[in-house]
């Protein structure tokens, strides 16, 4: 005797569920980019000196 599977229901998708996953989506793709671009400066960068902390902390007006 074969076993019945359910399938889940399916509902029709709302507009406030449909923003929010395009809403979620879209951040996404941006910290994609954001991972991108600084991959691309650490390769630019690769085997250059960097910024002593002292120096940036001065340049940056933390201190």
């Amino acid at each position: 005797m074969p076993t019945a599977t359910k399938r889940p229901v399916r509902t029709k998708p709302s507009l406030h569920r449909l923003s929010a996953e395009v809403a979620r989506l879209r951040a996404r793709v941006e910290d994609l980019e954001d991972l991108r671009d600084l991959n691309a400066a650490v390769a630019r960068n690769a085997g250059k000196p960097g910024t002593p902390w002292a120096q940036a902390r001065k340049e940056l007006k933390l201190a």
